[in-house]
């Protein structure tokens, strides 16, 4: 049975309003519990941020209103699970739209195929653009892809546990024998023989913090989540995502404390009694006191580590994912891109051991550039549009450059980049960069948005735990803890932090 915190838990004080505080304060509520959620930024989202620029001139009163965090949605389901617990439906409080096509991707030898989550359009895709004989594999690997969701996400994803032994079961047989345990890039190539189509279908492997040649078949699961399960962009922007999931916590009845910083945790007993907080903006002044049955402390690992007084004890010290640089522009109306754009450098077994181990900015970088307003105009003044690029690069622990004199400098150059590849921009009327160095002083562990890579000795059972031992009503959420990093991930990492609670 699993291991849950002992009543009471009548009171449950959640820390951190991103999403997946967010989603521990709905199924709190949904279980009948009372939720004081406290988060030190004046609006809820957490990494899943939000930024608003000013227009300029004739547009002065309609700004750019830019996403700082996840780009799109995938898996609504699992948002719509988080509603349902407080007896609410998702179309009530978000519009999607979903993306057809889910992604283009444009390579160095100027091809170009476009990732349809309908498998008759990305068959039909593959047929025209690269071969029969790949159209035929990419059946194949989408029904892999299929089943290793399907065999993963009740044992391996959606679950507690509380030993490495929770995992032996029937579908841990079924995991190895779909080669779940394999290499992902391998695996790949065994349905797929064009060297573009294999990119696709694994470069999401480093957003998990390992590079595709060597991170495990299991992880081909993200490329399911995107490029079979479908992808969506809410009106408003990924914004209205966490603003959705608080004014229906809050309407349930949950408080919320926003530009509340929590400063320290009292104990007795072997529980945390309460918390205590000061203004975020105004850390000298006179703080508060919040007295809680539980906490769930929805922050990343370090932070809650250091209200905690102490780190967990690892064999091998946590290794963090790359991290990202990423370059914000208002630009004028006309660059014809689509919502999503993958821009592939010819390079690509290098580029990883450039920024894994190297500590090196990508020299053929490869680039996901992002135009919301593709979807949502609204989110531009009128005559304009939004296009931010992100660039993975080194965490400030494998490289700590001096961002603030590099980054301009790598704007520009991915900028160059960019027009020599045929992109046409046009001159920022503004812009923004967030690098790495932006990152830490957002308080992300080795300025990384990433948080811990999902090697093997950080996934599943081996990765934080989000039951804390020692502290008899402290649970953990967020892409910190189990099951990892990602939108969906994160959601559900919220409702397994519910239930330790709940039962």
């Amino acid at each position: 049975m699993t291991r849950t915190v002992q009543s009471p838990t009548d009171h449950v004080v959640v820390v951190g309003a991103g999403l997946a505080g967010l989603a521990t304060a709905l199924h709190l509520l949904g279980a009948g519990r009372r939720v004081t959620v406290v988060e030190r930024d004046p609006t809820p989202g957490g990494r899943a941020g939000r930024l608003d620029l000013p227009g300029k001139g004739q547009h002065a009163d309609r700004g750019f209103h830019l996403d700082t965090g996840p780009t799109v949605i995938t898996m609504p389901e699992l948002i719509e699970e988080a509603l349902a617990a407080v007896g609410e439906k998702l179309g009530d409080r978000l519009e999607l739209v979903d993306l057809h096509p889910a992604y283009h991707a444009r390579f160095a030898d100027g091809s170009a195929i476009d990732v349809h989550t309908d498998p008759g359009a990305m068959e039909q895709e593959i047929r025209d653009k690269v071969s029969a004989a790949d159209a035929e594999g990419y059946r194949r690997l989408r029904a892999w892809l299929t089943q290793l969701y399907q065999v993963q996400m009740a044992t391996f994803i959606d679950a507690n546990f509380d030993s490495p032994l929770d995992v032996l079961s029937p579908d841990l047989a079924r995991l190895g024998t779909l080669g779940g345990f394999g290499r992902l890039g391998p695996k790949i190539g065994k349905f797929l023989g064009d060297e573009r189509l294999k990119r696709i279908f694994s470069f999401q492997a480093l957003y998990a913090g390992v590079p595709p040649a060597k991170a495990l078949a299991a992880y081909a699961v993200i490329a399911y989540m995107d490029t079979i399960a479908g992808v969506s962009f809410p009106k408003g922007g990924v914004r209205a995502l966490p603003q959705a999931l608080a004014d229906a916590a809050a309407d349930a009845g949950a408080e919320f404390r926003y530009g509340t910083t929590v400063t320290g945790l009292e104990r007795s007993g072997g529980r945390v009694r309460a918390l205590r907080t000061v203004p975020t903006d105004d850390p000298t002044a006179d703080g508060d006191r919040i007295v809680a049955d539980a906490v769930v402390l929805s922050v990343d690992l370090p932070a809650a580590h250091a209200l905690l007084g102490r780190a967990p004890k690892r064999a091998v010290p946590l290794r963090w994912s790359p991290s990202a640089f990423v370059w914000h522009a208002g630009v004028p109306a006309g660059t014809g891109l689509g919502h999503h754009t993958i821009s592939f450098g010819d390079a690509w077994a290098g580029t990883f051991d450039e920024i894994l181990h190297r500590g090196r900015l990508m020299s053929d970088p490869s680039l996901l550039i992002t135009h919301p307003t593709a979807t949502d105009p609204s989110l531009a003044p009128d005559g304009h549009e939004l296009v931010s690029v992100l660039a993975p690069c080194p965490n400030t622990e494998v490289a700590p450059l001096d961002w603030e004199r590099v980054g301009p400098r790598y704007r520009d150059e991915l900028r160059g980049v960019l027009a020599g590849r045929g992109f046409s921009l046009g001159e920022p009327v503004v812009q923004h960069t967030i690098t790495p160095a932006d990152w830490s002083a957002q308080g992300l562990a080795a300025g990384t948005p990433f948080s811990a890579a999902h090697t093997f000795a950080q996934t599943g059972p081996f990765r934080s735990g989000n039951l804390v031992r020692g502290e008899g009503n402290v649970v953990l959420a967020g892409c910190g803890t189990t099951p990892g990093v990602g939108v969906p991930t994160v959601l559900v990492s919220g409702k397994l932090a519910a239930q330790r609670i709940t039962g």
